[in-house]
C-alpha cells in the first residue's frame, strides 16, 4: 500500500498505534470530526501520536503510528465510533498546517536487518514470559489483530491469552510479534512509546523482555 507524504494528526494521552494493531476510538471534537470526514472522502489514513506529557500546548511525540479507518459509525449527533488498524511507525517532520486540525510530513522508519538466531531466542523468550503471565493472572488490556472482528464492529475484539499465545504460533515475521505483544500486554503509556520508536527488531524485542520481566517481578512481590 502506497503510503501519503502529508496525513492528519490526531495527538492523545497514552495513545499508542502500533504497526497491524487495532485502535478503537470514539470521535467527538470539531476538529477531529472534520479530519475523519476528510479523511474517509481521500485516503481513510490518519496519524496517531501521544501526547508529550508535561506540556500544555499541543505537543505530539516525534514518532507515531500511522492508522487505515476499517470500520466508522457515524451517530445522529455528529460523533462516531471507528477502528483504526495501525500500518506502519513512522517519523513526523515538517507541519503542514494546524487548523482545523494538524496536518504533517511523515517519513515511515526502514527497518534494518536483524541478527536471526539472537531474535529467535528473544522470541521464544517472549513465549515463556506470556506464558508466565497468563500463570500469574496478569491481563491483556489492549485489543489485539482480529481483522474479521474489525469489520464487522467499531469495538475492541475481546481475546483472552490463550488466544494471544495461539495467534502468535501463526506469525512467522518476528517484527509483526513483538509488535503484538506490546500493544497487548504493556499497560504503561511510556514503555508502548519506547516499544514504538525503536526500530530494529533485536532492540526492540530486548526492551519488551525486560519490560515484561519487571512486570512480572513486580506481581510476584505483591503476592507474597
Amino acid at each position: 500500500m502506497k503510503l501519503p507524504h502529508e496525513v492528519p494528526v490526531m495527538t492523545l494521552p497514552n495513545a499508542t498505534l502500533f504497526p497491524q494493531a487495532l485502535l478503537p476510538l470514539y470521535i467527538f471534537e470539531p476538529r477531529y470530526r472534520q479530519m475523519l470526514a476528510d479523511a474517509l472522502h481521500s485516503h481513510r489514513m490518519f496519524l496517531v501520536a501521544m501526547q508529550k506529557p508535561g506540556h500544555l500546548r499541543e505537543t505530539p511525540w516525534p514518532v507515531a503510528g500511522l492508522g487505515l479507518i476499517r470500520v466508522s459509525v457515524g451517530h445522529r449527533d455528529g460523533t462516531s465510533h471507528l477502528m483504526l488498524q495501525g500500518l506502519a511507525r513512522v517519523e513526523l517532520e515538517a507541519a503542514v498546517r494546524y487548523k482545523p486540525y494538524r496536518i504533517q510530513r511523515i517519513r515511515p522508519l526502514e527497518i534494518p536487518p536483524c541478527d536471526t538466531l539472537a531474535v529467535e531466542a528473544l522470541i521464544a523468550k517472549v513465549r515463556e514470559l506470556l506464558a508466565e503471565r497468563m500463570d500469574l493472572g496478569l491481563s491483556f488490556p489492549f485489543p489485539v489483530m482480529s481483522l474479521g472482528k474489525a469489520q464487522d464492529s467499531p469495538e475492541p475484539p475481546s481475546i483472552s491469552a490463550k488466544e494471544v499465545l495461539h495467534y502468535l504460533d501463526s506469525i512467522s515475521d518476528p517484527e509483526h510479534v513483538v509488535d503484538l505483544v506490546s500493544c497487548a500486554v504493556l499497560p504503561g503509556a511510556m514503555e508502548r512509546q519506547a516499544i514504538l520508536e525503536t526500530v530494529d527488531v533485536e532492540a526492540r524485542l530486548r526492551r519488551l523482555v525486560h519490560f515484561m520481566l519487571a512486570e512480572i517481578r513486580a506481581r510476584r512481590e505483591g503476592n507474597r
